[in-house]
């Protein structure tokens, strides 16, 4: 592998995002998903303090629904451990929701205000303080800011050459983004260009959509993988890809420190 790799976005998102990188092996994308899974921390509620609950459902069944709410994480202010307060208190007849949730740090808030958290009946009562603490996906999976981690190879795709005249296409379903080795046969779009990236979605994943009557061959892309990521709301798919990128660094800065002679 090389030291100079690239990256380029294909479906650019907030919290979904499709993206290319060219230049890594195998071993390193694998790295790279590991590290957006496991090593970015986020902040999870813990700890719950209730001060009262005259609800139908019992603290630690609340207490489990309150840690899988995602809570935003900034970048760079916090440090792993650190704790953020929050609080609640809402009686019914309503729901309580997770924008309910009242922090001490504007930083620190829920990432989205419509998860229910409970339905209160007439005279029901909920209050509670709770701690949300910074932790990574390791130690546990409610801090796992990714949600959805995956890639996979870049495949190309070659025309070698026209279907028989009364050979009936069979469907040639391809799934993710493909690279187009001979673009001007694609069918339906007269700007295409050798070597453009193209979402399997935008001709139903069946390359018979794309190519009419043309027979195709699919190669993997040598060192080019292309990931899909979704967040929970933590942060951006793009502070995720950072952050992991910065772990990967540290561990190999810490690897490289402790073999040296």
């Amino acid at each position: 592998m090389t030291n100079d790799f690239e990256v380029e976005f294909i479906e650019p998102g907030e919290r979904s995002a499709r993206f290319l990188v060219r230049g890594v092996s195998p071993a390193v994308a694998n790295g790279i998903r590991r590290a957006m899974v496991a090593d970015v921390p986020t902040f999870s509620i813990d700890t719950v303090r209730f001060v009262e609950n005259s609800s139908v459902m019992f603290d630690e069944m609340i207490g489990l629904r309150l840690g899988l709410v995602p809570l935003s994480t900034p970048i760079g202010d916090f440090e792993e451990g650190d704790v953020v307060t929050l609080a609640l208190d809402v009686e019914g007849p309503a729901t309580a929701y997770s924008g309910d949730l009242e922090s001490a740090d504007a930083m620190v808030q829920p990432a989205d205000e419509n998860i229910p958290i409970i339905e209160l009946k007439d005279g029901q009562h909920l209050e509670f303080e709770a701690d949300a603490v910074l932790d990574s996906g390791k130690s546990h999976a409610k801090h796992q800011g990714g949600v959805s981690v995956g890639y996979r190879h870049l495949q190309r795709v070659e025309v070698a050459g026209d279907a028989g005249e009364f050979e009936e296409q069979e469907p040639n379903i391809l799934r993710g983004v493909i690279e187009e080795a001979a673009a001007e046969h694609a069918d339906a779009d007269a700007d295409a260009t050798d070597g453009d990236l193209v979402a399997t979605d935008a001709f139903d994943n069946d390359l018979t959509n794309r190519y009419p009557g043309k027979e195709v061959e699919v190669h993997d892309v040598p060192d080019a993988f292309v990931f899909h990521v979704e967040t929970d709301g933590s942060f951006s798919v793009e502070e995720l890809v950072l952050r992991a990128a910065e772990t990967l660094g540290d561990r190999a800065a810490e690897l490289e420190s402790k073999v040296a002679i």
